[in-house]
């Protein structure tokens, strides 16, 4: 079992004490988490595309897909069916594996790092945050890179409340900036 699945487990009491939740199965869980590149930079490199996906599959664990154009738009010179981005949802065990990951090896390898940012919630229990470049994590092969970018993590719970995302995902120990607090 992931280590973190272990974890989460072991604190759902806790979590159901914390939140005055009678019912156990409205305690906050993890749905999924989809992380996606925007690649609006290199929409007519077909082999600078191939290695983005190649790196998130890497990042991921799982295979990545590209993301085509749904309709074309003339002011950015993006036609229909044309790659704008790549993108990979986990769920289950990879999920929790990732998440264990980007907390404990991928986050501190952040140069400057402070935290995420407390107001990444939609108002719906999802959080959002992004990373501006992928050599964070320690799957990517540094020689294999043709281009630093960034990517976008969403993470998504089963909750409909912010403050419960917040301390599902605090509970984790996901390492949100210092400041108020949130909810």
């Amino acid at each position: 079992m992931a280590r973190l699945k272990d974890k989460y487990l072991s604190l759902k009491p806790q979590l159901q004490e914390k939140l005055e939740i009678k019912n156990p199965m409205q305690i906050p869980a993890m749905e999924k988490v989809i992380i996606s590149v925007g690649t609006g930079f290199a929409m007519k490199d077909n082999k600078l595309i191939q290695n983005i996906q190649d790196t998130i599959s890497q990042i991921a664990g799982q295979h990545a897909s590209v993301v085509p154009a749904r309709k074309s738009v003339a002011g950015f010179k993006v036609r229909e069916g044309m790659p704008v981005g790549v993108k990979v949802t986990l769920r289950g065990a990879k999920m929790y594996e990732f998440m264990d990951r980007l907390i404990s090896i991928a986050l501190p390898r952040v140069k400057d790092f402070r935290g995420v940012p407390r107001n990444g919630f939609d108002g719906r229990g999802n959080y959002n945050f992004g990373l501006t470049e992928q050599l964070i994590f320690p799957e990517v092969d540094y020689d294999s890179i043709m281009q630093i970018h960034g990517m976008n993590i969403t993470m998504v719970t089963t909750t409909d409340s912010d403050k419960e995302a917040f301390a599902l995902l605090e509970a984790f120990g996901m390492p949100f900036a210092k400041g108020r607090d949130n909810g």
